[in-house]
């Protein structure tokens, strides 16, 4: 068992205004996103089950060109290897949690 203050992680940005704090489990990640407004996250698919959760915020999801306006509370189910992209349209707040554990965001 671990106990972490996520605020002391230090965040990754792998696309601009997606600031992210990565937690890895022996067999998950989660990341815990600060989006700001008028961020795109560009279409791309890995090999990860991927359950996307909006805490605050705006944030536009595509799946497999299905897009909805998703706010705080939703949650949407994302399969291994479909394509998907988003776009805060407000400032947001996201947890992310990927099934296995995501190697490149170690």
């Amino acid at each position: 068992m671990t106990f972490l203050d996520t605020s002391s992680i230090k965040p990754i940005e792998p696309v601009p205004g997606f600031k992210g704090r990565v937690v890895h489990g022996s067999s998950m990640t989660v990341v815990f996103w600060e989006v700001a407004a008028g961020s795109v996250m560009p279409e791309h698919s890995h090999p990860h089950e991927q359950v996307a959760n909006v805490v605050d915020g705006t944030f536009e999801l595509t799946i497999s060109g299905e897009t909805r306006q998703m706010k705080p509370g939703e949650t949407a189910v994302i399969d291994p290897n479909e394509p998907h992209s988003g776009r805060a349209l407000t400032d947001c707040r996201l947890i992310d949690v990927f099934q296995p554990v995501r190697m490149d965001l170690r």
